[in-house]
């Protein structure tokens, strides 16, 4: 699959059906070895308050990606899923 073909699907989890986020408002972390997708990182949709403030953002690794569909990308997160803070 091409990276053009994932851009444009919602990320959903489906322990909770909460839609994460959306490849290509999304990050994809590359294993340069491999030159496969490691992890996809969400930023925090963050609002005018969190704007200069901390970042977060949702660390998904590859192995949670139980099904690309056509329209959406399923991954399984349980209820405590990574989230690395920047400053």
């Amino acid at each position: 699959m091409k990276l053009g073909e994932l851009v444009g699907k919602d990320i959903i989890n489906i322990h909770s059906g909460t839609r994460l986020g959306t490849v290509g408002d999304t990050d994809l972390l590359i294993d340069n070895e491999t030159g496969h997708i490691s992890s996809i990182i969400i930023p925090n949709r963050g609002n005018i308050f969190t704007l200069w403030g901390n970042k977060e953002h949702l660390i998904i690794p590859w192995e949670a990606v139980v099904k690309i569909g056509n329209e959406v990308i399923l991954v399984e997160l349980d209820e405590n899923p990574t989230i690395n803070k920047n400053k």
